[in-house]
């Protein structure tokens, strides 16, 4: 399985209504270094209703600007559908919402 495959498994398992961030799934696949290598793979990803991509943000809680799939808004759209609040600067509360995986 590649890289990109084990951050998709890992991705699938975050749950509506939380988020993970990119350092927190890398740590989870035992390659703590690699958080920019995850924030490529959700860019690439091949199946972006399947693979919840929108429920990763980065250390701070901030969204992605460069979210692939329509951009911040979009992300926005997503974690509020999935019962995640979003401030208007785009941040998640990472106290109330990270994913205890």
């Amino acid at each position: 399985m590649s890289f990109y495959d084990e951050v998709y498994k890992v991705v699938r398992c975050i749950p509506k209504g939380k988020v993970a961030t990119y350092g927190q799934i890398a740590r989870i696949l035992n390659s703590p270094r690699a958080s920019r290598a995850v924030g490529y793979a959700l860019h690439s990803n091949p199946e972006p209703v399947i693979i919840p991509c929108h429920r990763v943000v980065n250390r701070y809680g901030s969204l992605t600007r460069q979210f692939a799939f329509g951009g911040i808004e979009a992300q926005a759209q997503l974690l509020r559908a999935d019962g995640v609040e979003v401030g208007d600067d785009y941040i998640v509360d990472l106290e109330k919402y990270r994913w205890d995986a």
